[in-house]
């Protein structure tokens, strides 16, 4: 059976739908080195227990021409999904371009970055994703992620629970680009990505 389309009309309806009018008025705290927040208070004990708790250790060794923020992987996490949906971020990002994620309509799921802080804090980490359907941007969803220390394991953020899209017009190939951002407006990495919505995993 052929595929139903949406028109550009229907589309543009979608993205208005979807257009957020809401400015977050948020200014970032001024930006301090891990040394600086750690010679902070010194004499002061419990301070200082805190701090540790909230650094952990920070004898971590680090390569020096590592990034302070690295972005390694994105899943995709879906419960129903056959086999694990994973993008390897330190690769061939142009490659992701050409492939895309499959994923039944319908389903709920959430999107997994896994990420590394090295060697200052960083503050207000975000992750912005911008979804568009033949040209036309039908969504963009920004995700506080937190602020967040150096150490040596990685960190993880999921987002909130989300369902795909489902019916005749849902179905087809979607282009998203992600970014992953901070209060400076660093851009730490950006990407591009398909998701195909099908009636079934394996149409």
């Amino acid at each position: 059976m052929a595929e139903h389309e949406p028109t550009p009309e229907q589309l543009a309806a979608i993205a208005a739908e979807n257009e957020d009018s809401e400015a977050v008025n948020y200014k970032p705290p001024a930006q301090k080195t891990l040394q600086e927040i750690q010679e902070l208070d010194k004499e002061d004990e419990s301070l200082r227990k805190y701090k540790e708790a909230l650094l952990g250790s920070t004898d971590v060794v680090i390569d020096p021409t590592a990034p302070n923020v690295q972005v390694t992987r994105l899943t995709l996490v879906c419960d129903s999904a056959p086999a694990p949906l994973t993008l390897d971020l330190q690769g061939d990002l142009e490659s992701f371009k050409k492939q895309s994620f499959v994923l039944k309509e319908g389903v709920e799921y959430r999107i997994k970055i896994s990420f590394k802080v090295n060697k200052e804090i960083v503050s207000g980490l975000k992750y912005v994703q911008q979804t568009f359907r033949k040209g036309v941007k039908l969504d963009k969803s920004d995700y506080m992620v937190g602020s967040y220390g150096p150490r040596a394991n990685e960190f993880e953020f999921l987002t909130p629970l989300e369902e795909a899209p489902k019916g005749l017009l849902a179905r087809g190939t979607y282009n998203i680009k992600s970014k992953f951002t901070d209060d400076d407006k660093h851009d730490h990495l950006s990407w591009e990505w398909n998701l195909n919505i099908r009636k079934d995993w394996k149409d």
